[in-house]
């Protein structure tokens, strides 16, 4: 009977681990017998292979339950790295949504979800800590992190964590440009405390503003919400806030409505500049329509408790004062002190953010990868390499390039240096002989003919077509699952690579690099119309785009549970109006 379990136990044994079968060596001893196990690929018992369950897996630390971070973690799928997650917030937020948010159009339970609810996933070992990360340590590999002030005693526990691979993808803090009192006196509008902190503090205004004892002048002052910064999370807000106030606010506070006033300032000459101009045209003469007084040329000097000062372009330098109730402060990206410690750690001084080569590992750092608001892709000119080009394409080595060779890696380096693409439907050209063509002159292209200096003749403006990727959600989320596709198949590639031609070295990249794919952008512009920029230049506004952008927002939203209580929060909006309780 213990012959016939043990046996059993090791028939199990092979069934779930079929590498074994090549590992057993049957011995006798005194008649008995016992099952031993060494390496197959051994000529000496001396080296016995360790258990599956003592195999070491590689450490894989992710900093951030943003964009990029949950990204990365809903895709990752191979069992062999252990996870790790540092985050002092311990879920994921719609952040597109915090604009909503502010106005009580959508519920912040509505568009968060659980980081460990995420990441409770079978086959993949994933732990979460919430706490912060303030220094990396990329000689020692090592991450050192301090717990959040609300879950310490005393917040000064400091640890550190080892890693193998360290993804980094903690995003950006809003940047003031060294602004003074503005982080003294003004909302931002990053993170879901934000939005619920300016909604209490929309509500507390009116509140006030209906005090017997105030004057019309301080009511005024009281009632007047200034938006700095005409991108798209400024002009949201400013859009949400106007119907917040005109749909609902003026029926409960009948006696503040000729006092409110909305002033949306924009240092630039309009507002929406990444936009379609027709875009852009159309949001100005729709806000001027609405009573919200857009400044341009608008330049923020200072921000004080009660006043907001302001340098116009064009006016002699002359400082305006505006008084004001509320500022939200929504005017791009800045880095965050870890980051900018680490650049100059490595050696990457005088960025706005971590470079990172075309597979988002930073550059100096094998180990580490940076995607997100924090890192910015160092993409490659193809003249740095030019001559490296031209020595693998000419086969022959004679000296020359025909379009025959060059047609032949033209494929590796349109995927490797993609602004050679780009360049060329700049250019409305149909292939590439038509750009060595033009460098050559009137010559058939079958006989099109490039020394090296010619080569470099035509490739020239290459270049120019460089563009650095925007600091934006969706950029964030195909980043995160492209570097969880790559850890994926990591080993498979190691093998068999998959990338481009190394120009400059043998063989090929381990992945194809990274690529960002424009899926287009919306502007929601409030009163149920919303601006569509879609790829093909496609550009959609009206009450149409507010339905497609109800749609998209709530099919990209994390989880069931989040969808279910967002379509929820707009049809309550639909039917009761938005919730104007300062809770």
């Amino acid at each position: 009977m213990n012959g016939l379990s043990l046996f059993k136990r090791a028939s199990r044994a092979f069934d779930d681990y079929p590498t074994l079968a090549k590992l057993i060596v049957v011995c006798t001893v005194s008649g008995g017998g016992y099952v031993a196990y060494a390496d197959a690929n051994s000529t000496s018992g001396a080296h016995a292979i360790a258990p599956v369950s003592e195999i070491r897996k590689k450490k894989v630390v992710v900093v951030g339950t943003g964009w990029a971070g949950t990204s990365f973690l809903k895709k990752l799928n191979n069992p062999s790295y252990d996870v790790q997650v540092i985050s002092p917030r311990n879920y994921f937020a719609f952040t597109p949504l915090l604009p909503s948010v502010t106005c009580g159009t959508v519920e912040a339970r509505s568009i968060v979800e659980p980081i460990r609810s995420i990441v409770r996933k079978k086959g993949v070992s994933v732990s979460y800590c919430e706490a912060e990360c303030f220094k990396i340590d990329a000689d020692n590999k090592k991450v050192y992190c301090r717990p959040n002030p609300d879950s310490s005693m005393n917040g000064e526990e400091e640890f550190a964590v080892d890693y193998d691979y360290l993804v980094i993808a903690m995003g950006a803090r809003p940047n003031t440009f060294n602004t003074p009192g503005v982080v003294e006196h003004c909302n931002f509008l990053k993170e879901v405390e934000d939005a619920q902190r300016i909604r209490r503090s929309v509500i507390d205004s009116f509140e006030k503003a209906s005090l017997p004892t105030l004057s019309d002048e301080e009511r005024k002052r009281i009632l007047h919400f200034v938006v700095v910064g005409g991108g798209p999370t400024g002009v949201e807000f400013a859009a949400e806030l106007h119907d917040f106030v005109n749909d609902d606010l003026v029926k409960l506070y009948p006696a503040a409505k000729d006092f409110v006033q909305i002033t949306l300032l924009e240092a630039a000459d309009h507002i929406l500049n990444m936009f379609d101009k027709r875009i852009t045209d159309f949001a100005e003469k729709k806000f001027h329509r609405d009573g919200i007084d857009v400044k341009l040329g608008s330049m923020v000097v200072k921000v004080s408790d009660k006043e907001i000062s302001t340098k116009v372009r064009g006016n002699g330098g002359e400082i305006n004062a505006i008084p004001y109730g509320m500022v939200v402060w929504s005017t791009g990206i800045g880095t965050h002190p870890v980051i900018r410690n680490f650049m100059q750690q490595i050696g990457q001084t005088n960025r706005r953010a971590l470079a990172t080569d075309e597979w988002l590992r930073v550059e100096g750092c094998n180990s580490i990868y940076a995607l997100g608001d924090c890192a910015t892709i160092n993409q490659r000119k193809v003249m740095e390499d030019i001559a490296a080009i031209f020595k693998k394409a000419d086969k022959d080595n004679s000296g020359t390039l025909t379009v025959k060779e060059f047609q032949e890696v033209i494929d590796d380096i349109c995927e490797r240096y993609p602004q050679v693409e780009l360049h060329l439907k700049s250019k409305k050209m149909r292939d590439i002989a038509d750009l060595l063509k033009m460098a050559k002159g009137d010559v058939a292209k079958e006989a099109i003919e490039l020394d090296i200096e010619e080569f470099k003749k035509a490739l020239s403006e290459v270049d120019s077509q460089m563009k650095n990727l925007p600091a934006t959600a969706q950029v964030a989320a195909q980043q995160g699952t492209y570097l969880a596709n790559c850890f994926n198949r990591m080993e498979e590639a190691e093998k068999n690579p998959e990338g481009p031609i190394r120009f400059r070295e043998e063989g090929r990249h381990r992945f194809r690099p990274f690529r960002y794919k424009h899926f287009g952008q919306f502007a929601p512009l409030g009163g149920e119309q919303t601006a569509a920029q879609l790829p093909g230049d496609w550009v959609s506004i009206g009450q149409s785009s507010q339905w497609l952008w109800y749609s998209v927002y709530a099919s990209k939203l994390v989880s069931w549970r989040t969808r279910v209580l967002v379509i929820t929060d707009w049809t309550r909006r639909f039917v009761f109006g938005r919730d104007s309780s300062r809770i």
